[in-house]
């Protein structure tokens, strides 16, 4: 049946609208941040937060029991009974890590007590992939693992087939220093990655989480030129006041953060985002975007 001509106009006119119409511009990343609802953020357990408290101020980290559930236990004995009180930070290494514990650790006459923390923990290179635990997975194929994404808030690797899965060595995580033993980490030696991935460290250390906020109290630390970048003189060290589990703290004092949840659509759009840029200084769209590369945000909790 033909339509008449009227119609036809309208009908063309309609579609001449439509194509006229310009697609909407891709959000950035501030505008998807301003955008993501309540429900795509979420509250860390104060019983998963230890808080640093620096001469320079806190620092916050977030603890993942689900990749190391040993070291995370035990790191909340030696917080619970102020283990790292009066420690230092012993180690700056230009482009790598910053580290901190008890410079006379080695020293079995006079390394701080242990308490009721554990002396020997098992390694915590990896866990099991378990059933229920989300996974996010990013398309870009990665040179260190199978598959990588997010899991439980944290970069992960992941192998399938060995059924494993390990937190990623990005910047801000942070991980349990160890001797050559597998086993020889208990948590009283922690370091912080502050220069690039150093992606190696998977798989052959324990991590336990990532800083959430006071990443630039830590990267700030001079730098030591000697060997591993560890202070040659006990007076380059930066002194710990304290380290607690928020947990531990009166209301007042504990951080009050959110993190964005890593399996809401708020968190696929930004990683699509920062996989195609589309800020008008950017040329060319790169479709392609590293695990470490990829921000897990934190923003302070909402006035309730």
């Amino acid at each position: 049946m033909r339509l008449p001509i009227a119609a036809l106009a309208l009908l063309a006119l309609a579609t001449s609208a439509t194509a006229a119409t310009p697609a909407a511009p891709p959000r950035t990343m501030d505008e998807i941040l301003a955008a993501a609802p309540a429900e795509h953020w979420r509250t860390p357990d104060p019983d998963d937060l230890l808080v640093m408290t620096l001469e320079t101020g806190p620092v916050v980290i977030e603890l993942s029991p689900e990749h190391a559930p040993e070291h995370v236990a035990n790191l909340r004995t030696l917080a619970r009974e102020g283990y790292f009180d009066g420690l230092t930070i012993n180690r700056s290494q230009d482009n790598f890590v910053v580290q901190w514990g008890d410079a006379n650790g080695e020293d079995p006459a006079k390394a701080k007590p242990l308490g009721a923390a554990k002396a020997a923990l098992p390694a915590e290179f990896s866990t099991t992939i378990r059933e229920g635990l989300a996974f996010t997975r990013l398309p870009d194929v990665d040179g260190w693992a199978p598959q990588v994404g997010f899991s439980a808030g944290f970069p992960v690797g992941r192998d399938p087939q060995a059924g494993t899965q390990w937190l990623a060595h990005c910047y801000a995580t942070v991980g349990a220093g160890r001797g050559n033993a597998p086993d020889s980490s208990n948590g009283t030696e922690l370091y912080v990655v502050t220069g690039q991935a150093p992606r190696q460290l998977d798989l052959n250390i324990t991590s336990v989480g990532r800083v959430l906020d006071g990443m630039h109290r830590l990267s700030a630390m001079p730098r030591s030129l000697a060997p591993g970048g560890f202070y040659t003189q006990p007076a380059l060290r930066t002194p710990i006041l304290r380290i607690a589990l928020a947990s531990a703290l009166p209301e007042a004092q504990r951080p009050r953060l959110q993190v964005m949840e890593t399996g809401s659509a708020s968190f696929d759009a930004l990683v699509e985002a920062r996989r195609n840029r589309a800020d008008a200084w950017y040329l060319r769209k790169a479709g392609h975007i590293d695990l470490c590369n990829v921000p897990i945000p934190v923003r302070p909790a909402p006035d309730r």
